[in-house]
């Protein structure tokens, strides 16, 4: 089912997701595999599951407010907004545009920065605080970690996602 409102639409799908939507990034298993399997050889869809990273890499490449993934008892949704200012952002919001753009900076073979954050969001240089708290809440929260193979410099930091 699809439901356009003003300000985002949203994507239901019945049925529960065969992985965690934290992973719907990097991950990807068919719920029917007979069934996928065909549609592969008939051209109809891809078999590295690459849908969501595309969906994430245009909200970013538009800096719109990240997708939301939710699953209820009987379907998963997911959400796609319109655009909103940072400032206009709640700390969920941007928590969520964090972790996804860390995830897609991994599957990339890249690391998240400050620097790829606020270019992200659209920040100028002056924002490096902010984009600092942002960074600070997803560690917070468990969703990023601090990729100490480089530099433990925090000047210099990287991150990668907390199942890297």
């Amino acid at each position: 089912m699809i439901e356009l409102y003003a300000d985002r639409v949203e994507i239901s799908n019945p049925g529960l997701p065969p992985i965690k939507v934290e992973r719907f990034i990097d991950e990807y298993r068919s719920r029917n595999e007979r069934l996928a399997d065909l549609m592969r050889r008939l051209g109809i869809c891809e078999e590295k599951g690459s849908g969501v990273d595309k969906v994430i890499h245009a909200a970013e490449m538009y800096q719109l407010p990240a997708p939301d993934f939710r699953v209820g008892e009987m379907r998963t949704t997911a959400l796609l907004f319109a655009h909103q200012d940072f400032a206009d952002m709640s700390k969920g919001d941007r928590v969520r545009a964090c972790y996804q753009h860390c995830c897609l900076m991994y599957v990339t073979n890249q690391r998240m920065s400050n620097q790829s954050l606020r270019l992200r969001f659209g920040l100028g240089e002056d924002k490096t605080v902010v984009t600092s708290q942002v960074i600070g809440a997803a560690k917070e929260a468990g969703l990023i970690k601090a990729d100490e193979s480089e530099t433990t410099s925090t000047r210099y930091a990287r991150y990668l996602p907390f199942w890297a």
